[in-house]
């Protein structure tokens, strides 16, 4: 089976809330994730605001093109997770 996301929600403060077809569900953190030509825009919290599922892609994408792997968004949900137990 190949990791992808379900529902994506943007939230405040540089979050997504991610379901994934694993069932697994969270916060993502991504203030630390918004560097480079792509993802340096999404400091703008109207532009991070525009994220939503693309049902072709299976991820995350943004207003301006900008997208996350799902297996990314994954590791970073796991890692934080684990973080913050």
């Amino acid at each position: 089976m190949f990791l992808h996301t379900k529902h994506v929600e943007s939230r405040p403060g540089y979050r997504l809330y991610v379901e994934f077809n694993t069932g697994e569900v969270g916060e993502i953190d991504l203030s630390n994730e918004l560097w480079g030509e792509m993802f340096e825009p999404l400091k703008d919290a109207t532009l991070f605001a525009s994220a939503r599922h693309d049902p072709v892609m299976e991820t995350v994408v943004w207003a301006n093109g900008a997208d996350m792997a799902p297996e990314y968004l994954h590791k970073l949900l796991t890692t934080q997770a684990a973080k913050a137990a």
